[in-house]
């Protein structure tokens, strides 16, 4: 029995352990799709390198990029030197828990032995039963026939057991041999992104120092590029505006057709009215004259005549009376795209953003900031974009020097997605996330930059799309 117990708790002790291991493991797939994930966003800004290669001029396009692969190598370091933190203390608990499975299975094989000495002693079938036989009472000769049982079932079990632990101890070698061979790789992984940093570093300290030498060229582009983006954001603004107000001046004349049918109704009501007060008038006049003829004891009551009802005004009307701003789909949709925030799919399939929400410093003027009303996305040429949810195409305008834009409504949340040379949505489409609603325009005399910028609104609200799609 003492046995039994030591084994159920070695079993507990060892499912314990294995559920700990599978958890690290868990852990260590997670920094590995980590590092794989950051090696495709390397492969994607790589490819947008090469494009810029076509022109040896330095430019912000090439320092964006390499900015961008400095920033994801240095996270590729940081994750890979968490991995192999990770499969070092696996393999040392690995290592361990071998190393106690080895132990067991040395204690179980010295068990097994002295059972096989002892059944080899009592072999005989003879004994056997002159063990049970020379028992005192029948109740002493069936619990020596039970042990001699539990014991056979005992013996069976110590086999197994030796078995199960022999395939643990080989599927622990199996596992540390790979998490070995997988610290190979990755060590050697390390070291070479460690001189791409560096090469990365000297190429970005390179372009500084001849970009520096050109500030009155960067000025002047930046002066440019600044009233372009002055006169879409205005453009855009100047839209939105104007699609609230029409659907504000529709909700306003619904809401006055909707009142003028209740006046309507109104007043062919008062009308039924004043024809009832008519008739009780003249009962009145003619229970009045009865009443001075008659002199009855008990005078007939008058009949009380019926008020008229009040018109309805536009200023008069309560909330439930008036028609909401928003259609029941279009409130559906509002809601689904606010309870998504965080979480909407990328306007692009790739890319990185180049220019962030907000006030943002230039990248070598010194005192210089921009006041980004979006993001910009820079993604490798070819590239579309895509609507982030579902909605409805609102506007689809050109801008003289910004190509194309398209607004997309969701309920009363609008997206942006401008700089498009190609569009193939319409006005009035209903589009679901992740359709391709145009391509990309790429900049050929400014190393091939292919660059979205991306707004989105609430109303009239502009906010910061870094905080409603998933990063």
């Amino acid at each position: 029995m003492r046995f039994q117990l030591n084994f159920r708790i070695s079993v507990l002790l060892f499912a314990l352990a294995t559920c700990i291991i599978s958890i690290q493991a868990q852990t260590v797939k997670e920094l590995e799709t980590q590092r794989k994930q950051t090696l495709q966003n390397l492969a994607t800004t790589n490819k947008m390198l090469n494009e810029t290669k076509k022109s040896q001029r330095s430019s912000l396009t090439k320092l964006n990029i390499i900015n961008k692969n400095i920033k994801e190598r240095k996270v590729l370091i940081q994750s890979i030197s968490g991995e192999i933190g990770q499969l070092d203390s696996e393999m040392n608990k690995l290592a361990e828990e071998k190393r106690m499975l080895e132990g067991k299975l040395a204690k179980l094989k010295a068990d097994y032995v002295k059972l096989v000495q002892e059944a080899h002693i009592k072999r005989s079938m003879y004994a056997k039963i002159m063990f049970v036989l020379s028992s005192k009472s029948f109740d002493q000769s069936f619990r020596r026939l039970r042990y001699l049982q539990e014991y056979t079932d005992y013996r069976k079990q110590q086999v197994q057991e030796i078995e199960k632990v022999k395939v643990q101890i080989v599927m622990k070698n199996d596992t540390l041999n790979q998490h070995k061979t997988t610290k190979v790789v990755v060590v050697k992984q390390k070291e070479a992104e460690a001189q791409n940093l560096s090469k990365d570093e000297q190429k970005e300290k390179v372009l500084l120092t001849d970009l520096k030498k050109k500030e009155g060229k960067l000025r002047a582009d930046m002066k440019v590029q600044q009233k372009k983006a002055n006169d879409l954001n205005n453009r855009i603004e100047r839209i939105i505006a104007e699609e609230i107000r029409k659907a504000e001046a529709k909700r306003i004349a619904a809401a006055k057709k909707k009142i003028e049918e209740e006046n309507r109704r109104i007043a062919a009501e008062n009308k039924r009215i004043a024809e009832q007060n008519r008739q009780i008038a003249a009962q009145n006049k003619r229970i009045d004259a009865e009443n001075k003829t008659k002199k009855a004891s008990k005078a007939i009551s008058r009949i009380e005549s019926k008020p008229t009802i009040k018109p309805v005004t536009v200023a008069d009307s309560s909330p439930s009376q008036s028609v909401s701003a928003l259609t029941k789909e279009e409130s559906l949709l509002s809601g689904d795209f606010a309870r998504n925030q965080g979480r909407l799919p990328w306007p692009t399939t790739n890319g990185f953003i180049r220019g962030h929400f907000g006030v943002q410093s230039h990248p070598v003027l010194k005192f210089v900031t921009t006041n980004n009303k979006g993001i910009y996305i820079q993604t490798p040429s070819g590239s579309s974009a895509r609507a982030v949810f579902d909605g409805i195409v609102s506007q689809c305008f050109t801008i003289p020097g910004s190509n194309n834009a398209v607004i997309i409504k969701h309920g009363n949340f609008r997206t942006v997605y401008a700089n498009l040379t190609q569009i193939s949505v319409r006005v009035g489409e209903h589009v679901s996330a992740k359709q391709t609603i145009g391509r990309i325009y790429t900049d050929n005399e400014s190393d091939n930059k292919t660059e979205l910028y991306f707004q989105v609104w609430k109303d009239k609200s502009i906010q910061n799309p870094e905080n409603w799609i998933a990063r």
